[in-house]
């Protein structure tokens, strides 16, 4: 991606570490599980394969059961996304039915959004892919989700639908997403977390020469570097 001279610092600044960076960082920071959403794997544009990567603040969505008192959102989510976002979608967990498709992702390409992670089951795979877009979910499906959904809200905090984890995604979080998986960087954490990255990285480095060129074990390497 083309330099952004509107970019944000933080977001700048994160694309230059991979998830596992930023898990190392949030570990040390005592955030659990070091941010990492579990369940969540690379689908566009390849399937877990190939160096995407998306890095940007969260903008959330929530899909909740038809059956919910809540009123429906009043206008379509899609179309709201702001340049640079990450477009994070909530459904119920055990959902069959998918909860985004190909034209969303032709919109939210067109506001600028930086990708999509998808809670639940997304649609259209061939498509996201012609797209070149990126996808991040749990799974696939064909059906859309009107029979059995309705998005009630955007930008509110919600939370990942998994009894792995009690993990929550606030707006404006920061989403790393790469071939590893994605992580979840708290907007309140990202001024601590990226010395630590860059600390970490600058140590790694030092391992790997040491054990490549120096004939270190991993043990003394890392009790000297790390």
């Amino acid at each position: 991606m083309a330099d952004n001279p509107h970019e944000d610092a933080v977001v700048k600044a994160l694309r230059e570490y991979t998830t596992c960076d930023v898990s190392d960082a949030l570990c040390k920071l005592k955030f659990r599980n070091g941010g990492f959403l579990s369940g969540l794997t690379m689908w566009s544009p390849q399937r877990q394969d190939g160096p995407t990567k998306i890095v940007g603040p969260a903008y959330t969505v929530q899909y909740v059961p038809l059956d919910d008192p809540r009123p429906k959102h009043p206008a379509h989510y899609i179309d709201s996304v702001p340049n640079g976002a990450i477009v994070f979608v909530s459904c119920p967990p055990k959902t069959p039915n998918a909860v985004y498709g190909g034209l969303m992702s032709m919109r939210a390409r067109a506001s600028g959004a930086e990708g999509s992670v998808i809670d639940g089951r997304f649609r259209d795979l061939q498509e996201q892919r012609d797209l070149n877009y990126p996808i991040f979910a749990r799974d696939v499906g064909t059906a859309p989700p009107a029979e059995l959904l309705k998005v009630v809200a955007v930008n509110i905090p919600v939370k990942l639908q998994t009894d792995e984890q009690d993990m929550t995604v606030n707006p404006g979080d920061y989403l790393i997403g790469d071939i590893n998986g994605v992580v979840v960087l708290p907007k309140e954490l990202a001024e601590a977390a990226l010395p630590l990255m860059a600390k970490q990285v600058e140590a790694d480095t030092k391992m790997v020469k040491g054990i490549t060129e120096l004939g270190m074990s991993f043990a003394e390497a890392g009790k000297k570097f790390r």
